[in-house]
């Protein structure tokens, strides 16, 4: 039987509730594994396991049960592995673990996202570009511009376009990073220009989301989306296990 691993926390942590349960259907009543001065919060992994909304649920529940008693280091949806091997890594990386803990304790992650408003950023390079402004002047008083005006203006507002993603991405990072102890790059993707984690302190979370509200006046050509409180899982690795081949990617919702 496979082992699935919700958190990682101490030897000396609160016990958990009586009868609770975490993924699988039915539901695997979940145990402690220890190792030295650490535990790590597990259960029985079922076979057909997948992120179905019931077990991302279930997931989440275990570590905000487990989360209320003190610091739990979380693992993504999907870490598998056995008993011994999560033992193993346990002994193996307990200085790590020791002093992530310390580090991790009263703070939670928020992860920010950003994008384009795609006219409102449109008007802002044209505004910003005298290039592009006189492109644009040409190709209508020509009555639009020939086809190779037009791709000429394209490929012109396309490269602006780039350049000031990563401009707005470097300037949204910086300015929310003073309200933050971490900070941790999340994956590219064509979805959005800025995808980022802040490991905050949960009792300033107050000031740092106020520094989203900032950013948000300041630049009203970006939509931003705010996810947390959230466990800090972008600030733990790495973990016991690796996430299951069926629900590689997955992450409880995390992002």
């Amino acid at each position: 039987m496979s082992t699935y691993v919700y958190g990682i926390t101490t030897r000396s942590h609160p016990a958990l509730p009586e009868g609770m349960t975490g993924v699988g259907e039915p539901a695997r009543p979940v145990r402690v594994l220890t190792a030295g001065d650490l535990s790590a919060v597990v259960s029985d992994a079922p076979e057909d396991l997948r992120p179905k909304r019931r077990d991302l649920l279930a997931h989440q529940n275990v570590l905000a049960e487990a989360g209320a008693g003190g610091c739990v280091l979380p693992m993504r949806f999907g870490s598998v592995a056995d008993d011994d091997a999560v033992v193993h890594v346990l002994t193996e990386r307990a200085d790590h673990y020791a002093e992530r803990l310390r580090e991790l304790d009263g703070k939670v992650e928020y992860n920010v996202k950003a994008t384009h408003v795609e006219e409102a950023v449109l008007h802002l390079v044209m505004a910003e570009n005298t290039e592009a402004r006189a492109l644009a002047e040409a190709n209508r008083r020509s009555g639009g511009g020939s086809y190779d005006d037009k791709i000429r203006l394209g490929e012109l507002v396309a490269h602006l376009v780039k350049a000031k993603e990563a401009d707005d991405a470097q300037q949204v990072r910086d300015l929310l990073a003073p309200a933050a102890t971490a900070v941790s790059v999340g994956p590219e993707s064509t979805g959005w220009l800025l995808n980022v984690s802040y490991l905050v302190p949960r009792d300033t979370s107050d000031r740092f989301l106020a520094a989203v509200e900032e950013v948000r006046q300041s630049h009203p050509h970006l939509e931003l989306s705010v996810h947390g409180p959230l466990p800090p899982y972008s600030f733990v690795e790495p973990g016991p296990a690796q996430p299951a081949s069926t629900t590689t990617g997955a992450d409880a919702g995390a992002r």
